[in-house]
């Protein structure tokens, strides 16, 4: 940051932005009403998006598919091509109206990070992904006591068979902190991180080259403005491959949470 600073005029410094600045400096948007903030909107505006979408592309299909439903489609069937049946075998096409919805959610939540004016990835706040987390992983344990019994389910967890009887005095108790614990916590953080982390990249090297070309242009600083503002391109264009990634990543895990459950052999 130091050279950034140099660049910068003898009055006014360059500062990069800070975490508390971009996630956590949301005022409510109804005075009094605390709760409604950006984030909590973009979050609602992306579920009503998504319910609309689905209703749009699947409530009146045709045979031959045209315009939402032709996307809608090819969506449909990556999902389950991509993320059900690799996990849930027979059972995919049961689940593959959570599984399209959760992996169209995310898709927008961290698409907005990109979009004018929204700007901001709803995932990029820890509080959104963890709900998701936390549904999956309630439905996890649930049909797994449903379809294995509650002993079953946590024999079947802890102990896998054909090892030896020693090392399920070390194995019980790391597949039930990974299983209960681990796992939904990293389903979570995993999304999170990624977002916060592009979002923070995509911000500072916005301010930069905003900064040097608009508000202290000079002719040192001009350069560092360019490369701020060439750097803004080529991240957005990997961000948006990430947010795709992140977006499936994260509906492949549920599958195979979910699948686990049902078809613990596996």
């Amino acid at each position: 940051m130091s050279a950034l600073t140099v660049l910068a005029s003898a009055d006014d410094q360059f500062q990069a932005p800070t975490p508390e600045e971009l996630f956590n400096s949301f005022p409510p948007i109804i005075p009094g009403v605390d709760w409604l903030t950006k984030p909590v909107l973009l979050a609602i505006l992306s579920a009503i998006v998504v319910v609309v979408f689905c209703w749009s592309a699947f409530a009146n299909p045709k045979i031959v598919p045209r315009g939402v439903q032709n996307v809608a489609e090819y969506g449909y069937m990556f999902v389950r091509d991509q993320v059900a049946r690799p996990f849930l075998g027979k059972d995919a096409d049961r689940w593959m109206g959570l599984l399209l919805s959760i992996f169209l959610l995310v898709l927008f939540w961290n698409f907005l990070g990109v979009i004018p004016l929204a700007q901001f990835p709803v995932a990029s706040h820890i509080a959104f992904p963890a709900v998701l987390a936390i549904t999956i992983y309630v439905l996890k344990v649930y049909l797994g006591i449903k379809h294995q019994g509650a002993g079953g389910y946590f024999k079947n967890m802890m102990f896998p068979p054909g090892l030896p009887k020693w090392i399920y005095f070390l194995l019980a108790p790391i597949e039930f902190l990974s299983n209960m614990i681990i796992a939904p916590f990293t389903h979570a953080v995993r999304l999170f991180a990624n977002m916060f982390a592009g979002h923070m990249l995509l911000a500072f090297f916005s301010m930069v080259g905003f900064w040097f070309l608009f508000e202290k242009l000079t002719p040192l600083g001009a350069p560092v403005g360019v490369l701020g503002v060439i750097m803004t391109i080529i991240f957005t264009g990997f961000e948006l491959f990430i947010e795709f990634l992140q977006a499936f990543l994260f509906a492949m895990l549920a599958a195979m949470y979910i699948g686990g459950a049902l078809h613990p052999e596996h």
